[in-house]
């Protein structure tokens, strides 16, 4: 061996120059088949980071959907309880309008009654928005 030139085999010997050469192309193969697995393992491990990510980016897009939709399921809910209040005060303001009618008309009647001998006939009716009277006095 040479210490100059980093050579193994003497200078005439063939079947070491074949040998020398042999053993570079297989370190050389060697170390394509490692560069090419560390390549591998790299691309694997950044391919299932991807995936990972993903489903990740899949799974907050969910978490988000199912939040906004709880969010419109409670606004949608606050307007049906808001128009079903204003809707029962509605109709409680139209019932005690016609229940005061009601007494008035009772009161009339009563008071007509106990005045006159007369024949009191009459009819009223009552509806969601207004109230409907008819009443005829027929003196005897």
């Amino acid at each position: 061996m040479k210490a100059s030139t980093g050579e193994v085999c003497a200078e005439g010997d063939e079947l070491c120059r074949k040998l020398e050469k042999a053993a570079v192309r297989i370190q050389a193969w060697w170390r394509g088949i490692i560069v090419r697995q560390a390549l591998l393992h790299a691309a694997l491990r950044a391919w299932v980071i991807q995936c990972w990510w993903r489903s990740m980016q899949a799974k907050m897009l969910e978490q988000r959907r199912r939040l906004a939709l709880r969010l419109y399921t409670c606004q949608e809910w606050a307007v049906v309880k808001v128009q079903a209040q204003v809707r029962m005060w509605q109709a409680r303001r139209r019932f005690l309008q016609a229940r005061q009618a009601a007494c008035i008309i009772q009161s009339h009647w009563r008071w007509h009654a106990s005045q006159t001998r007369g024949l009191i006939q009459g009819r009223y009716e009552v509806r969601a928005s207004r109230l409907e009277l008819d009443i005829e006095i027929l003196m005897t």
